[in-house]
């Protein structure tokens, strides 16, 4: 069996973050472990706090994962300070880990703030060069790309930005050899919208500037809790089992329209997906 790393914070409700990406991984029928960089108590209404593991922890819990049962890809979702950034991107390294899928977390679909300022920076000098893909929304993709998105070509420019800003960070690295090294591809996700009310279209910039539109309608629903880490998860999971990057992609967007389109209505706010929504449907 794969086995699929999460290394992201644990969302007390179960709808997002750790709990999300251990179901998506069971539902792919792989083998789930995690690595928890933060504490939260939340729920479909909000986010009431935050507590982060200690780095040193986060990166003896990658030690203990990658000694025993190694992953065969390893997704990351939310990581809120530079410190815990170093912790995650130094143990990956020192492990040779691949197929890395960086979701870069940083507002919860409630609105709240999940991610210090200074760990964007971290993030995209730290993990971003390690990773076979991005997936960024379109909030995060214009703080990434520091510009505003309005429309399909502001989507494909702020792919580029971020590209540029990766390659940045490649050549400064202390490590770093190869110019032609290619950067991850990047998925600007569509669940936004941005111009068509009615699609939900993703943006995918591959590794080596190739770029394909991965249209979907939107889905009406308001439970939407975990959807990115979902999609994250499932991407990860096509990875480890060998698929290629724009594969894994659409593999993983038709496994997430799926779960919000079966209608699990849990919660008071925002309610999170049914990712078992293959297996049938959920008992009364």
């Amino acid at each position: 069996m794969k086995a699929v790393l999460t290394i992201a914070g644990s969302d007390s409700s179960g709808g997002a973050g750790i709990q999300a990406d251990l179901k998506t991984i069971v539902a792919h029928r792989l083998f789930g472990e995690s690595v928890i960089t933060a504490l939260t108590a939340q729920n479909t209404t909000g986010v009431a706090g935050v507590l982060d593991v200690d780095p040193a922890f986060v990166g003896a819990q990658i030690d203990a994962v990658f000694e025993d049962i190694r992953p065969d890809a390893v997704k990351i979702g939310m990581v809120s300070s530079p410190a815990i950034v170093r912790a995650i991107a130094d143990g990956l390294r020192r492990h040779g880990a691949a197929n890395i899928v960086v979701d870069p977390v940083m507002v919860a679909t409630s609105g709240s703030a999940l991610i210090a300022d200074a760990a964007v920076d971290a993030l995209v000098a730290e993990l971003f060069p390690v990773a076979a893909i991005v997936t960024p929304n379109i909030p995060e993709a214009e703080v990434l790309a520091g510009m505003a998105i309005s429309c399909a070509a502001d989507v494909e420019r702020a792919a580029r930005l971020i590209a540029d800003r990766i390659v940045a960070a490649q050549q400064t690295a202390p490590d770093f050899v190869d110019s032609d090294a290619p950067v991850p591809a990047i998925m600007i996700k569509g669940g936004h919208g941005v111009g068509e009310p009615d699609a939900a279209d993703d943006y995918l910039r591959l590794a080596h500037g190739e770029h394909v539109w991965l249209r979907g309608p939107r889905i009406e629903t308001c439970n939407t809790h975990g959807t990115g880490c979902s999609l994250s998860s499932a991407i990860a999971c096509n990875l480890a089992q060998g698929f290629a990057v724009d594969v894994a992609v659409r593999e993983a967007k038709a496994y997430v329209a799926g779960a919000l389109a079966d209608g699990l209505d849990l919660g008071r706010g925002s309610g999170p997906l049914n990712h078992m929504w293959r297996y049938g449907p959920v008992p009364c």
